[in-house]
């Protein structure tokens, strides 16, 4: 690979990096008296963000493509499993209108409850609920129906990625 386009490469995880990292700092750990557009908006550019690093150290387009990622991810020492590979949150966002389709085609019922604060709270008569997209700001767990992504693990992997890129750029 070109050296120039390496230093670009790397430019960019970093950017993204940071990126994820201001949109952290704006979402809330107190429970009461925030604006639930920013923390949306905030999570959206987290998994964006996470996502575009993905794309460049994990590419599934190419085969010089998947070549220049795995170039990369050795030259960062990056393992090859890491949070980061795997972009299904980020899709469940960015497809959310797909995700929707395919939930009414399969469902009866109508109701649909989504974008939820804190739901792994109790109910006060023990019915469980079922959430379409929840977060819950106290342990920065985001979750997708039944699936769950931990917030703190997605950024702490982002920022050990941009300390392993801070040899080869003038951060």
């Amino acid at each position: 690979m070109n050296p120039l386009a390496e230093m670009v490469y790397i430019s960019e995880i970093v950017l993204q990096s940071q990126i994820a990292e201001r949109a952290a700092n704006r979402l809330p750990i107190d429970p009461a008296g925030f604006d639930h557009i920013e923390v949306w908006c905030s999570i959206q550019s987290i998994l964006v963000a996470a996502g575009n690093v993905s794309k460049i150290l994990w590419s599934r387009s190419n085969n010089k493509s998947k070549a220049r990622s795995k170039k990369l991810r050795k030259m960062l020492n990056i393992e090859d499993d890491s949070i980061l590979s795997d972009r299904k949150f980020r899709n469940h966002f960015e497809h959310y209108d797909e995700r929707i389709q395919t939930w009414f085609d399969s469902q009866s019922s109508g109701a649909y409850v989504d974008l939820a604060f804190n739901p792994f709270k109790p109910t006060p008569w023990g019915i469980s609920k079922f959430y379409h997209r929840a977060y819950n700001q106290v342990d920065r767990i985001l979750s997708f129906r039944d699936e769950t992504l931990d917030l703190k693990e997605v950024l702490n992997a982002l920022e050990e990625i941009k300390l392993k890129c801070k040899p080869y750029t003038l951060m």
